[in-house]
C-alpha cells in the first residue's frame, strides 16, 4: 500500500497530513507534480512534464492495487477507484463507487456553464475542518488496512 498524491492543486496542509501519516505507518509516500511546482519532501517526488493531465498519466500508470489516492480531479479518481484502497478529496471526503457519478455530472455541468460564458463558484477558502475531515479518512484507511502503526 502506497499513498499517492495528486500534488498539482494539493494544499500544503493536506501533503504534510500524509507526510506525518506515512512516517506514523511506514508507508510509501509518492508526489506526482509537473515542472512547474517545487515542492520539497522528505519522500519520493516524481516530476513530469507540463501538459494537460500529464500529471493524471503518470498516477495512473504507477498506481498499484490497494494503493490510496489523494486527488482533486474527479476523472482520475474514476480512472483508478477499481483498484484503490481508497481516493481521498483533499477537502476531507471519499470518492467512491457510490458518489462518483454525481461528482463527474456536477463537473460536466459546470464546464458546460463556462464553455457557455457563465460563471460557476469556486472552491471555498480552505477550513480548518476540512483539514481535520482529511486527517480522518486517512487515517480511517490507514487503520482498516493496516490495523497498526510503525
Amino acid at each position: 500500500m502506497r499513498i499517492i498524491i495528486d500534488g498539482d492543486a494539493c494544499p500544503q496542509r493536506v501533503k504534510e497530513i500524509c507526510e506525518h501519516a506515512a512516517k506514523e505507518y511506514g508507508v510509501e509516500l509518492i508526489i506526482v507534480v509537473d515542472i512547474d511546482h517545487y515542492i520539497v519532501s522528505d519522500f519520493q517526488i516524481i516530476i513530469v512534464e507540463q501538459g494537460r493531465d500529464s500529471v493524471d498519466y503518470k498516477i495512473v500508470q504507477i498506481f498499484k492495487e490497494g494503493d490510496i489516492l489523494v486527488t482533486q480531479d474527479y476523472g482520475l479518481a474514476s480512472l483508478v477507484l477499481a483498484k484503490a484502497s481508497a481516493v481521498i478529496h483533499t477537502a476531507g471526503f471519499f470518492i467512491n463507487k457510490n458518489n462518483i457519478d454525481s461528482l463527474l455530472q456536477s463537473r460536466y455541468i459546470s464546464e458546460r456553464i463556462r464553455k457557455q460564458g457563465g460563471k460557476t463558484k469556486g472552491p471555498s477558502k480552505r477550513t480548518k475542518e476540512q483539514d481535520e475531515n482529511f486527517r480522518k479518512c486517512l487515517y480511517k484507511v490507514l487503520n482498516e488496512k493496516l490495523g497498526r502503526k510503525k
